[in-house]
């Protein structure tokens, strides 16, 4: 998958686009989904469209049985991410190994998990990126159920770790160590240019450090004011 927006998502940190959404007003900031495994170079960032699921208790749709994950792993591939809603409560992985072997052979970019991820070790020994609420050995047979594929979730906790975010299939998603991005796909070149404008801005007041400018010169009044929403 060759996505223009998705590469440069890849250049971005979580932090400049989280500030590229506070300028323009609009959610999507989730905090507390802590990277569990992956690459350490990069600082883990993985960037990517979404590919949704929805677990918890309750009836499998009808249709034929297929084993949780695998339909999300079937759509998705190189430029996907998938994302996971295990937000019932009951503790039992929404997530596990042979799920992150047949991703990481699939191409997927990696996966973000707001619930209990299961066989974090060989997650780590595939170096496959993986950002999830928790941890636990506890399967998910006999106690949740795949609800939904390629549906909206929720994704988020409570207003101290970024709110709440209805993450459709398709959206952007842009993880790191500080945080997960979610974008919708209309906001996607706007937050972008927002985004990239911010760095271009931050990388020329660190030169001015660097060239020997007091800190205190640098981030004046226009820092403080950079982030301010433009009147519509």
């Amino acid at each position: 998958m060759n996505d223009p927006f998705v590469q440069r998502l890849r250049r971005l940190d979580a932090c400049a686009v989280s500030d590229a959404l506070d300028k323009l007003g609009l959610p999507g900031v989730v905090t507390g989904l802590a990277q569990r495994s992956g690459p350490e170079q990069g600082g883990g960032r993985v960037a990517g469209r979404a590919v949704t699921m929805k677990v918890g208790p309750g009836e499998r749709p009808p249709g034929p049985p297929v084993h949780l994950g695998c339909s999300a792993i079937a759509a998705a591939g190189p430029g996907r991410i998938i994302v996971v809603e295990q937000r019932s409560g009951v503790e039992a992985g929404c997530w596990g190994g042979l799920l992150t072997l047949g991703a990481r052979a699939r191409g997927v970019e990696g996966v973000v998990a707001d619930g209990p991820l299961r066989d974090v070790d060989e997650a780590i020994a595939y170096g496959f990126p993986i950002f999830a609420r928790s941890l636990t050995s506890r399967t998910a047979r006999g106690r949740v159920v795949e609800l939904g594929t390629q549906v909206p979730v929720t994704i988020g906790a409570g207003p101290d770790a970024g709110g709440t975010v209805t993450v459709h299939p398709g959206d952007y998603v842009l993880a790191d160590r500080s945080a997960v991005i979610f974008i919708a796909a209309a906001a996607v070149e706007r937050v972008l240019e927002t985004a990239e404008a911010i760095v271009a801005k931050e990388a020329a007041m660190a030169k001015a450090i660097l060239a020997g400018t007091p800190i205190a010169d640098v981030m004046g009044g226009n820092y403080e004011h950079m982030l301010e929403q433009e009147s519509r």
